[in-house]
């Protein structure tokens, strides 16, 4: 057994160190996973960082998805088998080859499902499926918001919400990725680097329009896109992506600029408008509610599995290539889901 162990904040190519480890005995509600793929997630990034307040101390393995076989079960664990093939959320620990979870992270998978894209299900599209369905809600003909559409949440979220038949507008930072995005049925892209997204949609349908937002940017972006939010509208949070920026050195000055650029609300410009901001944190979710969790896991394989959903895979790393892997993330070149193999 082996892992890829953080062990400093900084450059992706000084950040990991390949160990061994000795894996417990799972818990009588977990399950052990001997792991084909782990994914990535831009939470890895700000992990990596150090921006993420989360983590545990270094050095310590990051990760919250893989893909795997069942291979060990906890005795109170009843609805998994060994030798399953899952997906699975895990609180950290992913960049594994073997690796201990919750039961309530895991759901099985068909044999035939592709390791790479089956990835996407578990902390993406779950994330993705919490916020669209369980949190906002999404209803027919309403006007939605997705910054950062191209990503992997991103892309899980113009999947459901055109599901809705949702008007979809959604940003992105090149014109090679609004083409991915019309793709996916965004109705109105935004390449962000040519045009401020609050200008645009202010031009095209004026402010207070948006009924549901999906941000993973953070700061100003927040501000503004509070001025496009109607009444009755929700604004989803899951993510402060502007901390990291492109650079691998922590930045105290961007730190601050991201916090100060959320801007002050005050409780009563929201419920005189009945409006919501809602944070979405799969972690908090899982510890909290466990058997929510579960369900949206469930409810998002199954959707899967009738067609109706289809992630998006960027791009498959061999997990000696991990430090290369975080790079392309961080420099935001993919698009939907990236992974790495054993």
């Amino acid at each position: 057994m082996k892992a890829y162990h953080l062990i400093k904040n900084g450059s992706s190519k000084t950040a990991f160190e390949l160990r061994k480890i000795n894996l417990a005995e799972p818990t009588k509600e977990q399950v052990q996973i001997e792991v084909e793929v782990f994914g990535l997630n831009f939470a890895d990034v700000m992990a990596r960082l150090g921006y993420y307040k989360a983590c545990p101390p270094l050095p310590t393995v990051i990760g919250y998805d893989v893909v795997g076989r069942i291979i060990k079960l906890g005795n109170e664990v009843k609805d998994l088998k060994i030798g399953q093939r899952v997906i699975a959320l895990t609180r950290f620990g992913g960049y594994s080859t073997h690796v201990n979870t919750s039961c309530y992270g895991v759901v099985a998978i068909e044999e035939e499902t592709d390791a790479a894209t089956a990835t996407a299900l578990a902390t993406q599209y779950s994330t993705a499926y919490y916020a669209a369905e369980h949190s906002m809600n999404l209803h027919k003909g309403e006007r939605v918001l997705i910054q950062a559409a191209a990503g992997g949440v991103g892309t899980a979220l113009v999947q459901l919400a055109k599901r809705k038949d949702c008007i979809i507008y959604g940003t992105a930072g090149s014109n090679e990725k609004l083409e991915y995005l019309k793709k996916q049925g965004v109705d109105f892209p935004i390449n962000y680097t040519e045009n401020d997204f609050y200008d645009f949609i202010k031009d095209k349908i004026g402010e207070k329009s948006i009924d549901a937002i999906f941000d993973s940017i953070g700061g100003n972006y927040v501000k503004k896109a509070l001025k496009l939010l109607a009444p009755c509208g929700r604004l989803a949070m899951y993510g402060a992506a502007q901390i990291a920026g492109d650079s691998d050195k922590k930045s105290l000055i961007r730190q601050l600029k991201t916090l100060f650029g959320f801007g002050k609300y005050r409780p009563t410009q929201f419920f005189g408008n009945s409006q919501a901001i809602i944070g979405v944190n799969m972690l908090q979710v899982g510890d909290y509610k466990p058997y929510i969790l579960k369900k949206c896991m469930t409810e998002v394989v199954d959707l899967y599995n009738r067609g109706e959903i289809k992630p998006v895979v960027s791009k498959v790393f061999d997990a000696k290539d991990l430090a290369e892997a975080h790079e392309y993330l961080q420099k935001r070149k993919s698009v939907g889901k990236l992974v790495c193999k054993w």
